[in-house]
């Protein structure tokens, strides 16, 4: 398998990566690439230090603050919702809705952005400016007085308002912000001293602006997203950060061995060969597994963070134009499953 091809091969078909790959076993670094500008008006090029957006990849990170709180026994997977909120806060929900359910998108709340039949997460802001997106509480109103789409634990269904109940979960029993929660209890801990919860009009320096790209023009896209990230996605992060990250959790560094196993176990089924645990996708193939991975994708952002345990190898690809990680990334995914 040569990687290089594989990025040549795909900007041959004329769909220009944006972006930062790194990809590295236990012993090396097999590929560490910048590709693109991080800022195109001052032609600002993208490095391995370059600090992108994750969209969803984050909800990860909304997982391990809540098994965090779960082993300080302050929660358990069986905790309900309805015994965390006054009971006409979500009039319209199962009572029987867990936390386990929120964690693995089974509760059967109806999402604010319901990816089963929306495609464009832009049109949400149409009507309702970004720039109010700033509170976990503020996403309460697009979907807590929904009916449900179906019974808890029914079957999957991906939910962003489930992890941002999960996020309002964590302020409730913390008294603290969300993101300041994730700040102090896992990217401090991890060392992940490039990633945060950025306003999109106070970016610090490395940070990749997200270009939504219209035929032969572009656009940035700071009125296409919430203006901070929170429990559903859009923290900032380097691809340097995210090999902390897997490193700290895969070792057991934020969570006990015993939590870190259960949240990356399989508990629901997705499709034939992908599965999710609590916040992490997991790809089964030959009945092992092959890897583990979070993705991403907002307008002018995408995003593949994935560890390979059979190989001991890591891959991480960030993107500024929204697109090109997971393209590239499956093309890897089918030489190291292959070799």
């Amino acid at each position: 398998m040569n990687i290089i091809e594989i990025i040549e091969s795909y900007h041959n078909e004329n769909l220009q990566f944006s972006g930062t790959i790194l990809m590295k076993d236990q012993n090396r670094v097999m590929l560490e690439q910048g590709h693109g500008y991080a800022n195109r008006s001052e032609q600002i090029r993208n490095s391995a230090n370059t600090r992108f957006g994750m969209a969803s990849g984050s909800k990860i990170f909304t997982a391990v603050a809540i098994l965090q709180l779960i082993e300080n026994g302050q929660l358990t997977l069986d905790t309900r919702l309805s015994d965390c909120a006054a009971v006409d806060t979500f009039p319209r929900f199962h009572p029987a809705i867990t936390i386990r359910h929120l964690l693995t998108h089974s509760s059967g709340i109806s999402d604010y952005f319901d990816e089963e039949v929306m495609s464009d997460y832009a049109e949400l802001w149409t009507d309702l400016p970004m720039y109010t997106m700033s509170t976990t509480q503020a996403f309460l109103p697009l979907f807590a007085k929904k009916t449900m789409k179906f019974a808890p634990g029914e079957r999957f269904s991906y939910s962003n308002a489930g992890y941002i109940l999960l996020g309002w979960i964590v302020e409730q029993v913390t008294k603290m912000r969300f993101q300041d929660v994730v700040e102090r209890y896992i990217f401090e801990r991890c060392e992940m001293n490039d990633t945060g919860y950025y306003r999109l009009d106070q970016l610090p320096a490395r940070t990749a602006i997200g270009y939504i790209e219209e035929g032969e023009s572009w656009r940035s896209n700071i009125y296409a997203v919430p203006v901070i990230g929170g429990p559903d996605g859009g923290a900032f992060t380097t691809v340097h950060d995210m090999e902390k990250f897997w490193n700290a959790l895969m070792g057991n560094s934020l969570l006990s061995k015993d939590m870190t196993d259960e949240m990356l176990s399989p508990h629901i089924q997705s499709n034939e060969y992908i599965h999710y645990g609590y916040g992490v996708w997991i790809m089964i193939l030959n009945r092992e597994i092959f890897k583990y991975y979070v993705m991403g994708s907002d307008p002018g952002v995408e995003m593949m963070s994935s560890v390979y345990p059979q190989c001991a190898t890591q891959l991480h690809i960030l993107s500024n134009n929204g697109k090109g990680a997971g393209a590239i990334t499956r093309s890897i995914d089918e030489g190291l499953f292959n070799r």
